[in-house]
């Protein structure tokens, strides 16, 4: 921000120790923030709290580098209210999309008009990456949400071949193909239905999943990029948390497509750093928690995802 103090800048995320450096994207975040001069502040959602109307957090005031062994190092816990103390907070903690994340997304909502949240919180909670597609059914593959087992096996019987996975899961975890004929289908589903009360998504199987599942990096709305995630031989999945290989890609006739039809709605709902799952010419996730894929990003063409979303939010601040 021109002839403004460094911006306050605090993370909610898992523990910044914790992280790969070479691949975690909240890292080139806080980097990157470090490198413009921000104050910059991290806390677990554990650390978050509403207080006697004050939304505060126990955070570490934090330094990062980009050093193995020595990336993050920390000052001694503050108490800080989020509304008066940083310009900024940064929801990073990965999901699962639970009670435990939508209730820190609530509180979240309470800083607006005073503190810049990033993605919306509001919309955050209100768009599940897995549900919020639905608004574009002809952008998806065939899709069914439901616990009821003959509509599951009504809509089997008329693809054939499905994938089955938890609604609110992430990084590829519970992602199971069935074949027609698989004689796991009714123990899987009777395993996710003991598991949760909570209904599952089932899609018709891409079969251009083998040629990768394109991550598309959207910054408040506009596509700045794009990574091909391709899956290990003999494997469905292509999320890179189970070994899925990052290739670079562009951005199809196809590609923009999607993003001119969603980039708008992303914009208006306050959702910066965005990245949406594509196979083939169908869009099968919008995420919006704490997208992945911008270490990546730069390494295979030099677009500096991290510093996009530090100048779309300088912008918005500019125009508040």
């Amino acid at each position: 921000m021109t002839n403004s103090p460094p911006l306050r800048v605090a993370f909610q995320m898992d523990p910044m120790e914790t992280v790969n450096i070479d691949g975690d994207t909240t890292f080139a975040l806080a980097e990157v923030a470090a490198a413009r001069g921000m104050t910059l502040f991290e806390y677990g959602p554990q650390h978050l709290a509403y207080n006697v109307g004050q939304v505060t957090a126990s955070a570490r005031p934090m330094s990062v580098q980009r050093k193995k062994g020595n990336h993050v190092s920390f000052g001694e816990r503050v108490t800080l209210d989020l509304a008066k103390d940083v310009d900024v907070v940064w929801m990073r903690q990965d999901p699962p999309f639970d009670m435990s994340y939508i209730t820190a997304a609530h509180i979240l909502e309470r800083l607006k008009g005073d503190t810049l949240v990033v993605n919306d919180p509001e919309w955050v909670r209100s768009g599940p990456e897995k549900i919020l597609p639905l608004d574009y059914p002809h952008l998806m593959p065939e899709t069914l949400i439901t616990r009821d087992i003959p509509t599951i096996d009504a809509f089997r019987e008329k693809h054939g071949d499905i994938i089955i996975k938890p609604l609110f899961g992430n990084g590829g975890v519970g992602v199971f193909r069935m074949k027609g004929g698989d004689s796991n289908y009714a123990s899987l589903l009777e395993m996710f239905f003991t598991a949760s009360r909570e209904p599952i998504i089932v899609q018709a199987f891409l079969k251009d999943v083998s040629k990768g599942d394109k991550r598309i990096i959207i910054i408040d709305g506009d596509p700045v990029g794009a990574i091909n995630r391709v899956p290990l031989p003999g494997e469905t999945r292509s999320n890179m948390h189970v070994g899925g290989k990052a290739m670079k890609s562009d951005l199809t006739e196809s590609d923009l497509i999607i993003c001119d039809a969603i980039g708008p709605m992303l914009k208006k709902r306050g959702q910066i750093l965005v990245g949406i799952d594509v196979i083939g010419d169908k869009m099968t996730e919008i995420n919006t928690t704490s997208p992945t894929g911008v270490q990546e990003l730069k390494r295979f063409s030099g677009i500096d995802a991290a510093a996009l979303s530090w100048d779309a939010i300088e912008r918005r601040l500019n125009e508040k």
